[in-house]
């Protein structure tokens, strides 16, 4: 949120450094509220300043929306999860929707966590590096 209103424009470092932040990064969730059955306006700007194609490549991404309802249920998969693999993220890890109201106490993250972990080890120490790593 803080870098919200420099997403705006191109070419400011703290934007720069965030996007580099991530596309170094072995594994990424991609998190947003519900809005409109999809993802934040403000994860999209974000999500705009990577290269088409490579600018998430290397990256282990996990699409985590939530909500309110399980009527978007399907959110993570449907809308976000395209978006992260268009820009070169590997999905190898099924989407996560969450409520908004229960996820800290109905140990649906956990339980998530503790399925894919062996998973996540296996993808990040067999990863192909970012060409500019």
């Amino acid at each position: 949120v803080a870098l919200a209103p420099k997403l705006l424009t191109w070419g400011d470092e703290e934007v720069a450094a965030a996007v580099r932040a991530v596309a170094e990064s072995d594994l990424v969730v991609f998190a947003s509220p519900t809005f409109k059955a999809t993802y934040t306006g403000l994860l999209k700007l974000f999500l705009d300043q990577f290269a088409g194609g490579t600018g998430l490549a290397g990256v282990l991404a996990v699409p985590l929306m939530l909500g309110g309802s399980p009527a978007h249920s399907l959110a993570p998969v449907v809308h976000l999860e395209p978006v992260l693999v268009e820009l070169g993220a590997t999905t190898a890890l099924p989407g996560l929707y969450l409520s908004d109201s229960t996820f800290g106490d109905d140990g649906v993250l956990e339980t998530y966590v503790e399925r894919w972990r062996p998973v996540v080890t296996t993808l990040t120490e067999a990863r192909v590096p970012h060409p500019t790593r």
